[in-house]
């Protein structure tokens, strides 16, 4: 008889997180399809590329909004059981709260299955994807080439760069500038640079030969300025994004970057984290059965919506707090990246010792 009731439990939530997952689907699509409009027209980018680009970040979404669909699918699915009498049943025939949990253990178990085929193996490859045909169709007009660097060329401009460490700012330019002949006319070294909402550059710490016919120059200033039409858009296919990376390749750049004495920390945080949001959707799942068992067990299914939105939205704010105050404050990475997740668990605890 248990494992018949726990099938139905399980299958339950299941379907009502499915449905969940489905509507978030919808509206987040909508408002990235929303959020593409100011991009269609540029170059050969289209309403088709534009369609394409929201569904191929889809497997981004699910992986972004599960925890939050886990949680509202399970208020939703054990409300249910709830308003029907189907718990209390359960109850009274001797299931107890920690068959419930084994019970919805399970169906969190199924989920974290799913999450992690999602965002190891089908996201990574079709977010990089979309963010490579949008720019290509934004920047029709430029040639990219390298994969752990970008070589971009511009008319008779080619700029090199090792590494981007903000949005607009690289490190390791490197100018080659051809002359109408296609030959050689000067090649520049820059150790950082900045490119402002114009794509105007600012080279730092640049140096420059000059070939001439029959000599060469060199030239030191402190900044040089570079008018080009390459963007930091662009540029920034060839930077390594963590959400579009898997756990091992995550963990393998951090141990690079660590190698090279480079910043590691935001690499850090974001291993820990997808590491951690894996035990969330499973404390996601546990945490509606207090609210299906107490005093809301007969609340509607609006009052239980706005629980499970209240608590996602507070877990995802408290995520971004802690990753903020971590790197400002250098709290150590899998600090800042499970914090959240153990309130998370303390709180499903207390809960569910209550309920008792």
């Amino acid at each position: 008889m248990n494992s018949i009731l726990g099938r139905h439990v399980i299958a339950t939530v299941l379907l009502y997180t499915a449905l969940v997952l489905l509507l978030l689907l919808v509206l987040g699509g909508l408002f990235s399809f929303i959020g593409q409009q100011d991009d269609i027209g540029r170059g050969t980018y289209t309403m088709r590329e534009a369609l394409t680009f929201v569904a191929l970040n889809m497997p981004v979404l699910v992986a972004q909004f599960l925890p939050v669909a886990a949680l509202i699918g399970a208020l939703f699915g054990l409300g249910m059981l709830a308003r029907g009498s189907e718990l209390v049943v359960m109850r009274a025939s001797g299931v107890t709260t920690l068959q419930f949990c084994g019970w919805l253990g399970t169906a969190g178990l199924m989920l974290v299955a799913f999450l992690y085929v999602v965002s190891e193996h089908i996201a990574p490859p079709l977010e990089t994807y979309a963010r490579q045909m949008k720019t290509f169709a934004k920047f029709a007009e430029f040639s990219f080439a390298g994969n752990q660097g970008a070589w971009v060329r511009d008319g008779n401009t080619i700029i090199s760069v090792e590494q981007q460490s903000a949005v607009a700012r690289f490190g390791g330019v490197q100018v080659f500038q051809l002359d109408g002949e296609r030959r050689l006319a000067s090649v520049a070294r820059a150790g950082s640079a900045s490119v402002d909402e114009n794509n105007q550059w600012l080279l730092e710490d640049y140096v420059e030969t000059v070939f001439g016919d029959r000599r060469t120059g060199a030239t030191r200033m402190p900044a040089q300025n570079l008018r080009t039409a390459i963007s930091p858009d662009f540029l920034g296919l060839a930077v390594a994004r963590p959400d579009a990376m898997r756990l091992v390749d995550l963990r393998a750049y951090v141990a690079h970057l660590e190698r090279n004495g480079l910043e590691a920390k935001s690499f850090e945080i974001a291993y820990w984290s997808r590491i951690a949001r894996f035990t969330a959707v499973l404390l996601m799942v546990v945490l509606a059965l207090p609210f299906c068992l107490g005093s809301m067990r007969d609340a509607g299914q609006g009052a239980r919506a706005v629980i499970g939105i209240l608590l996602g939205a507070g877990f995802a704010l408290l995520g971004q707090t802690f990753e903020n105050s971590g790197q400002l404050f250098n709290v150590a990475p899998v600090v800042v990246g499970w914090a959240p997740t153990v309130l998370l668990a303390v709180l499903t605890v207390v809960l569910l010792v209550r309920s008792r």
